[in-house]
C-alpha cells in the first residue's frame, strides 16, 4: 500500500497543474506495486476544494484510492511529532495535517506519495517517500 498526499490528488484533478504529469505517472507506478490509500485528513483537505462529499468519494474512486482510517497508534505518533515540532520552536498551535499522514505511514510501515517531503523528512525519517 502507498498513502497518497493531498497535493498529488489535487495535481491529478487540476488540468492546469504544472505537476499533473509527474503526479499521474507516480500514481500509476505506485498502483502497479500495490493498492493506493488515503485517510481522513486528505479527505477533509479535498473537501475544501470539491463541492460535495459525493464528489470527493467519486474522485478517490476514479483514481482507485481507498479510504483508510488512521490507526489510534498513528494518532498517538502524530501527537508526539507535534510535541517535537513545538519543542523545536514550531509556532502552529494545532497538530499539523501532514503529521497525521506521516504517522499513519509510519505505524503501517508504508510509503507516502507526496510533492512536499519537508515535514515528513523532518518528523518521520523512517517513512519512505516517493517525491520529486
Amino acid at each position: 500500500m502507498t498513502l497518497v498526499d493531498t497535493n498529488v490528488i489535487v495535481d491529478v484533478l487540476s488540468p492546469d497543474s504544472e505537476w499533473q504529469t509527474w503526479s499521474v505517472d507516480r500514481l500509476d507506478e505506485c498502483r502497479r506495486r500495490g493498492p493506493l490509500a488515503t485517510n481522513e485528513i486528505v479527505f477533509a483537505e479535498l473537501s475544501a476544494r470539491l463541492r460535495s462529499e459525493a464528489d470527493v468519494t467519486a474522485a478517490l474512486a476514479t483514481l482507485s484510492i481507498a479510504f483508510e482510517r488512521i490507526p489510534t497508534a498513528g494518532l498517538f505518533v502524530a501527537g508526539k511529532a507535534y510535541r517535537k515540532y513545538r519543542s523545536a520552536g514550531g509556532i502552529r498551535t494545532t497538530v499539523i495535517p501532514d503529521f497525521f499522514l506521516g504517522a499513519h505511514a509510519e505505524v503501517n510501515r508504508v510509503p507516502i506519495l507526496t510533492r512536499d517531503e519537508r515535514p515528513y523528512r523532518s518528523y518521520f525519517p523512517a517513512v519512505k517517500l516517493i517525491a520529486p
